[in-house]
C-alpha cells in the first residue's frame, strides 16, 4: 500500500509523517525505516524506527532509488512499513513522480512492505489514479 501526505512546502507534511510513524511503531510487529534528506530529524523518531540520510548515497536517479530501496527490502525481510520524507527530493524523480510511485507500489505488493510518502505536490497536481492513495492534504 501507497499512503500520500501532501502539500505546499513549509504547510507541515514532516510533522504529520513524523507523529504518524512514530504512533504506528508502538504497535508495529516488523521494522521500520524512515528516509530523509538529512539526519536533522534522529531525535523526534522513536528509537525503534531505523532513519537513513539518503543523501550520504549519491541517489542521481529514480532508477537508483528504486534500487536503494530494494536493496533495504533485500536486507531485512521483517520490514513492515517504510517512509519517505521529502519524496522529490530524495528521489530526484522530478515531474516523473507518478511513474515512481507506480514503482514503489509493484514493490509494496510484491514484498508486502507499506509505504507513506510525504511531497510537495497538491491534490492537482496528481492524475486521478493517485488521488485515492492521498491521506492527508495540507
Amino acid at each position: 500500500m501507497v499512503q500520500l501526505i501532501i502539500g505546499e512546502k513549509g504547510k507541515g507534511k514532516t510533522k504529520v509523517l513524523l507523529d504518524k510513524v512514530n504512533e504506528e511503531v508502538l504497535n508495529a510487529n516488523g521494522n521500520y525505516v524512515y528516509l530523509d534528506k538529512s539526519s536533522k530529524h534522529m531525535y523526534e523518531l522513536n528509537n525503534k524506527v531505523r532513519l537513513i540520510d539518503v543523501s550520504n548515497f549519491y541517489i542521481e536517479n529514480p532508477d537508483q532509488f528504486v534500487g536503494f530501496i530494494s536493496g533495504i527490502i533485500s536486507q531485512d525481510h521483517d520490514l513492515e512499513k517504510m517512509y519517505f520524507d521529502n519524496f522529490l527530493s530524495i528521489s530526484n524523480c522530478g515531474d516523473d513522480f507518478e511513474d515512481l510511485l507506480a514503482k514503489i507500489e509493484k514493490i509494496s505488493n510484491n514484498y508486502k512492505v507499506d509505504f507513506v510518502i510525504s511531497m510537495s505536490k497538491v491534490e492537482k497536481d496528481f492524475s486521478d489514479a493517485w488521488k485515492n492513495c492521498i491521506i492527508v492534504s495540507l
